[in-house]
């Protein structure tokens, strides 16, 4: 018995380090960089609360929809791309765009906008297209408010670069990511030709301290000018208004049958529009009168049955 024991400890300590062996490799596997760049990944599709989203390299993306920002209870987790995620730094999270990439985000409410770089996933609350840091929510001027209206566009350039696509400067292109300026310009439906973008450096939106500062231009004074050119320019500013879609659908027969189970939430529109070029029948609810009504009825509608549902502007 005594001659087994050593045996039979070898033969343990050998299918430990088998199976160790086999969950390091499985771990490289899983994290290994698309492409062979370190740090850049794209991802496999993924369902969250019975969504699915498909992750893919889009260098022309652009969309409009509600952003919100998450920070102080997700402060210090590792993100969806194996950073430590910091609420004070210009970051985002995105649903399927890759990581990193850079995006311009542009408050439709105020005009200020931000470039800030993708390291994470989310979020997954139906309609909203974008997550930001805290520092980001504030540099943007909706912290407070917790959502705004916004437009998000990649900037493809500086994104392929950290996608390895074109030659550059990749320590370069994230070293400029943190140290952003915010810009301000008339609001995209009041934009005319003279229209010029000025910038206020982030530093100037520092929180105030008790020594007296020099006189210099801040973050409200251009807003606050950049409102008066916006309502110059027409009512025609704020004219889009958010609806829910619920869904875009082959037949009409299946627009309809969705249409008159969310009658009871709202006006109904059914519209036939094209896709690839295949008529789709597009589902909507509304118009609302503001954000928080969407978010509100888009709950309901997401109970109705319909996850995928989310907030649109017309």
């Amino acid at each position: 018995m005594k001659q087994l024991f050593p045996i039979l400890a070898l033969a343990l300590l050998t299918a430990g380090c088998a199976e160790t062996q086999f969950a390091a490799q499985t771990a490289k596997t899983l994290t290994k960089p698309d492409r062979g760049v370190v740090g850049y990944k794209v991802g496999k599709p993924y369902q969250i609360n019975g969504v699915w989203y498909y992750p893919r390299e889009d260098f022309g993306y652009a969309e409009v929809g509600v952003a919100s920002w998450y920070g102080r209870k997700f402060h210090g987790r590792t993100t969806a791309n194996g950073e430590t995620y910091d609420m004070n730094e210009l970051t985002a999270a995105h649903p399927t765009l890759p990581m990193p990439s850079l995006v311009r985000v542009t408050n439709l409410e105020n005009g200020r906008s931000l470039k800030l770089r993708v390291n994470d996933r989310g979020p997954f609350v139906g309609g909203r297209i974008i997550d930001v840091s805290r520092r980001a929510s504030q540099l943007l001027g909706f912290e407070q408010q917790g959502t705004a209206r916004v437009k998000v566009e990649i900037l493809g350039d500086e994104s392929r670069v950290l996608a390895g696509l074109a030659p550059g400067d990749r320590d370069a292109v994230m070293a400029a990511a943190t140290q952003q300026e915010v810009g301000y310009s008339p609001l995209p439906e009041a934009r005319r030709s003279d229209s010029r973008h000025q910038y206020v450096a982030a530093g100037s939106l520092a929180p105030p301290v008790s020594r007296p500062k020099p006189a210099r231009t801040t973050l409200a004074v251009a807003t606050a000018d950049m409102r008066h050119t916006a309502m110059a320019a027409g009512a025609e500013a704020t004219a889009r208004r958010p609806f829910v879609q619920a869904g875009a659908f082959s037949y009409a027969a299946s627009a309809e049958q969705v249409g008159a189970r969310l009658a009871p939430l709202g006006p109904v529109s059914i519209t036939a529009v094209e896709r690839d070029g295949q008529a789709m029948y597009r589902v909507r609810v509304g118009p609302l009168d503001s954000i928080g009504e969407a978010d509100q009825l888009l709950a309901q509608v997401v109970r109705a049955g319909f996850p995928g549902s989310r907030v649109v502007y017309e």
